[in-house]
């Protein structure tokens, strides 16, 4: 996990421009390098680098005496760098991952290179031999990327989006700062003047497709057939391969821990794999809570079942209030249920930051997306429609889970690692019949939850625990998280802005005092960037004007009995 940035045909000095690329310096403690580029005096690149592999000879741009022509500034893990250098032969100069996208690139060019990288990326390539620039990100976006690009051909591109809305450019602040899509690359001609302009946008990797580079994955072809007996084991063998692979980092290990299903089945796993391999530490599992939280309860049980060096952070109502505007800024997003959901993730990240040495930081997003564990899934008129669903959310996790997850942890330079959005897990796993993977008997997840029955890896209770609003999870049992928060802005909002707050925000008009308060600390920070969140999060097939799980009939009935 790295901070990346850089500038092309910039009209202004760079040296005032990288003032900019210090607003990520979060994401990169270890080290910093700013540089320019040989024969354009306008094209620069700035890196914050968190060293975790090859800590001699990781920094960047990389440049290899191979191809001098080539520069490139990436943000990732290519999980599958030495398949690749056997398949291919590929000599490396460093012992970094990365290093594979030149020698892939040089190979086959951009399409074959973005499509063979098993991993989680965002990645800047220059050649100035052929005077191109190429922009990529990972299928899921778990890596983030953002750019903007103006009418004469200036083009800024950072980690978030924070390190480009200052940028200077002729006589006006550059405006449209927006995401770069997940699962695409793009290609721009870079002119004489360092100027850019774009040529093509292209999807390379779409999540149903198996990825090109399954054909050199460690997994062999998998027996196929559906059934259940058969699925059941495809997805243990490939869930299992997802933790093995993410394995690799010369820093400590850890784990985030809620006691819900995906976060329990990760930290088992891993903490099985790397006794396998005997590493040297116990694995730390983090877990947080307000007192006796649900969450809490349930993660002491899961780390006391695995066997983990478990840490408890406890949070009070004011601690988590006072977070909730660094948590936006970091964010970049007004989204309700984000913005709530992340409280609790930032408030763990610090800790892990300031009490441990715990740097590379597994945990389960992308599940719920994935296997249906969203209550609302209970509500869905078919199974087809329910599959359409889960795509549509993989689509959209950029925006979301993934954005909070990466956010909240990269806000204290720890890299996280995410099993569950593995590209063969995933493909793998909506290749299945749209019946297998809908809800049942009242148990969402139920096929995941079944694969694992007879593992062992966690206890029954946990394996079958039904899903908790995550805002509900880490609250004590005498007042939920829900409850204080609105209590809170409750004083803070008053109800004629609400009233008018259509008028003073159209785009996506907050509904409630909650989403704005939230909107109104994104708008202080982020004036006029509403449109960097296209929509709310919120449930579908029930009248929901809330996010959270806790609203839904299901939830209650659960939580009631």
């Amino acid at each position: 996990m790295c901070g990346i940035w850089a500038l092309f045909g910039s009209d202004e000095c760079l040296s005032v421009q990288c003032l900019s690329a210090m607003k990520i310096a979060h994401r990169g403690p270890d080290a910093f390098r700013f540089e320019n580029v040989n024969g354009f005096t306008n094209c620069c690149f700035g890196f914050h680098r968190l060293a975790v592999v090859d800590q001699l000879y990781g920094m960047q741009p990389i440049r290899v005496k191979k191809f001098p022509y080539l520069w490139l500034c990436y943000n990732g893990e290519i999980y599958n760098f030495k398949q690749l250098q056997k398949q291919f032969g590929f000599e490396y100069q460093t012992l970094v991952d990365g290093e594979v996208i030149l020698h892939l690139y040089n190979r086959g060019g951009i399409e074959q290179t973005a499509s063979m990288l098993d991993g989680v990326f965002s990645f800047i390539l220059l050649d100035t031999a052929n005077r191109k620039v190429f922009l990529a990100r990972d299928t899921y976006g778990v890596r983030p990327l953002f750019k903007v690009l103006t009418d004469d051909g200036f083009l800024g591109v950072c980690s978030e989006a924070k390190g480009l809305i200052d940028l200077k450019h002729s006589t006006s602040l550059c405006s449209k700062v927006e995401p770069f899509l997940p699962g695409h690359y793009e290609v721009l001609d870079l002119k004489p003047s360092g100027k850019v302009a774009s040529v093509e946008l292209v999807k390379f990797h779409s999540y149903k497709e198996e990825p090109l580079h399954a054909a050199c994955d460690t997994v062999e072809n998998l027996p196929s057939g559906f059934d259940l007996e058969t699925v059941k084991s495809n997805i243990r063998i490939l869930f299992e391969n997802a933790v093995r692979k993410r394995l690799m980092a010369h820093r400590r290990i850890g784990c985030l821990l809620s006691g819900g299903l995906d976060s329990s089945l990760v930290a088992a796993v891993l903490l099985k794999l790397m006794k396998e391999i005997n590493v040297s530490y116990p694995l730390q599992t983090f877990a947080i809570g307000m007192e006796n939280s649900p969450d809490l309860l349930a993660a002491r049980k899961v780390a006391a079942h695995i066997g983990s060096e478990h840490h408890e952070v406890i949070f009070n109502s004011e601690e988590g209030i006072q977070a909730i505007e660094e948590v936006i800024f970091s964010l970049e997003t007004y989204d309700i249920t984000t913005v709530r959901a992340s409280i609790g993730m930032y408030l763990v990240s610090k800790y892990i930051r300031k009490k441990t040495d715990s740097v590379v930081i597994f945990s389960g997003e992308g599940s719920d997306e994935l296997t249906q564990g969203y209550i609302y899934f209970h509500k869905a008129p078919s199974p087809e429609e329910a599959a359409e669903e889960s795509e549509r959310l993989l689509k959209e996790l950029y925006l979301f889970d993934v954005l909070r997850a990466d956010r909240t942890t990269a806000a204290h330079g720890l890299e996280l690692r995410v099993p569950f959005l593995d590209h063969r897990f995933t493909s793998y796993y909506l290749s299945l019949p749209a019946e297998l993977r809908i809800p049942k008997n009242g148990i969402e997840k139920y096929l995941l939850r079944q694969s694992f029955e007879d593992s062992n890896l966690l206890p029954k209770e946990i394996l079958w625990r039904p899903k908790e609003a995550f805002s509900d999870g880490i609250a004590s049992v005498k007042k939920s998280w829900f409850s204080i928060l609105q209590d809170y802005i409750d004083q803070q909002v008053d109800d004629l802005l609400l009233e008018k707050a259509a008028e003073k925000y159209p785009f996506n008009p907050p509904k409630t005092k909650e989403s704005y308060y939230y909107r109104q600390i994104f708008e202080k920070h982020y004036p006029g960037r509403s449109n960097w969140l296209p929509h709310y999060w919120m449930p579908r097939w029930v009248k929901a004007t809330d996010p959270s799980a806790r609203t839904l009939k299901h939830y209650k009935s659960a939580t009631q009995e």
